[in-house]
C-alpha cells in the first residue's frame, strides 16, 4: 500500500489531464490563506436548516451512520419558533455529542409587514425593521444565551453591533458567537471587515464568488468564513464540491456547510413541514459524507479542527463607543 501521509493533494483530473497535454495552471502560493482556526484546523463543518429537536435528532442518528463530523448545527427558523422545552432538548443533545448549538434571532423582514421585501428590488431584504424588531431579536438572543445557546445567528449590521456592546458589558456571555447569514453575506473584502468590526465571529460568504474573491476577502479580514459547498435555491443553487479543496486553501479558517438545492423552503418551519425537513436534514448529512469522501480522495482532507472545536480566535473590532451612548 502506497503511503499517501506525505504526498501533496492533487487537483480533480488532474494526472489524466497532465498526461494528455491539458494541465491546467499551477497553484500560487501567494493566493493560500496564511490563517487557521485557534486549534490550528482550516476548516470545520456545519449542517444548516436543523429546524427542531426532531430534525436535530434525524442529523446526528445520520451523521453517526455515515462517519460525518459535525462542529456546529444552524437552524433558520428562528429562536421565536422554538419553546423553551425544545431549545433546551437541543442544547443538551448538542452538547453530549460537543457540537455547537446557532439559533437565528427573530423578527427580520422578509416577515414583516412592510412591502419592499416582496418588490423586485427586494429592497430592505432580512433586516431588522424599526425599533421594535431590534428589540425582538435582542430578546431572542437573551432568552437563548439564558437556555445555554453558544452561537447567535444574525442579518442586520445594528443587530450585530447591538448584541457584540452587550456580549463586551457582559449583558451576554463573553464565550456567545455571532454568526452572519448567508443572505446579507458580504461580497467584498471591505464590507467582509465591516461585518467583522461590527463583531461578527463567522461570516457566511455567497456560494457565487470566484476563487480569486476568496482570497481577496481573506487578505483583507480574519473571521472564519461560512461556505455553502452547496447552496439552497434561494441563494443559487451552486454545487461546489470539486472547489471545495480550493476554498480551504484559499479562504481558511472555514466552516463548510452542506446545503441542499432544489428543495423546499422550510422557513418559518412547522409541523405542516415535517417529511420534508427530516428528509433533507438526513440529505444535508449525505452531501457532506460525499464531500468529505472527496476530500480524502484527493489527499486533502488534511486540517479538520478537532471535533468540539468553536471559537474564532482573535478579531479585528471597531472602537465601542461609551456607555450610555
Amino acid at each position: 500500500m502506497t503511503d499517501k501521509s506525505h504526498a501533496a493533494p492533487r487537483r480533480p483530473g488532474e494526472r489524466a489531464l497532465d498526461a494528455l497535454g491539458l494541465a491546467g495552471p499551477p497553484l500560487r502560493d501567494e493566493d493560500a490563506s496564511a490563517r487557521a482556526f485557534p486549534d490550528g484546523g482550516t476548516w470545520r463543518t456545519e449542517i444548516p436548516s436543523v429546524e427542531g429537536p426532531e430534525a436535530l435528532a434525524t442529523v446526528l442518528k445520520e451523521s453517526e451512520r455515515l462517519d460525518v463530523p459535525v462542529h456546529r448545527i444552524s437552524q433558520g427558523s428562528g429562536v421565536w419558533m422554538l419553546t423553551d422545552a425544545e431549545i433546551t432538548e437541543m442544547v443538551a443533545a448538542c452538547a453530549d455529542r460537543n457540537i455547537e448549538l446557532c439559533l437565528f434571532t427573530g423578527p427580520r423582514g422578509t416577515w414583516d409587514t412592510g412591502a419592499a421585501t416582496r418588490s423586485p428590488s427586494g429592497g430592505g431584504g432580512l433586516r431588522a425593521r424599526g425599533h421594535d424588531a431590534l428589540a425582538g431579536c435582542v430578546e431572542d438572543a437573551l432568552r437563548a444565551t439564558s437556555l445555554g445557546v453558544t452561537c447567535v445567528l444574525v442579518a442586520d449590521e445594528g443587530v450585530l453591533w447591538t448584541l457584540h456592546r452587550m456580549r463586551s458589558s457582559g449583558a451576554l456571555p463573553a464565550d456567545t458567537t455571532f454568526k452572519v447569514s448567508a443572505l446579507v453575506g458580504p461580497v467584498n473584502p471591505a464590507s467582509f471587515a465591516v461585518w467583522e468590526g461590527l463583531g461578527a465571529d463567522s461570516v457566511n460568504i455567497p456560494s457565487d464568488l470566484t476563487l480569486e474573491h476568496f482570497t481577496e476577502i481573506r487578505r483583507a479580514a480574519r473571521a472564519p468564513m461560512d461556505l455553502y459547498v452547496e447552496a439552497p435555491d434561494d441563494l443559487g443553487g451552486y454545487v461546489r464540491m470539486y472547489d471545495t479543496a480550493e476554498l480551504i486553501r484559499r479562504g481558511a479558517p472555514v466552516y463548510l456547510k452542506f446545503g441542499l438545492s432544489r428543495a423546499p423552503g422550510i422557513y418559518p418551519y412547522g409541523a405542516h413541514l415535517r417529511d420534508v425537513t427530516l428528509d433533507t436534514a438526513r440529505e444535508r448529512v449525505r452531501r457532506g459524507r460525499l464531500v468529505l469522501d472527496l476530500l480524502a480522495r484527493h489527499g486533502a482532507d488534511g486540517g479538520m479542527s478537532p471535533l468540539g472545536s468553536r471559537l474564532p480566535g482573535e478579531l479585528q473590532r471597531f472602537p465601542q463607543p461609551p456607555e450610555g451612548n
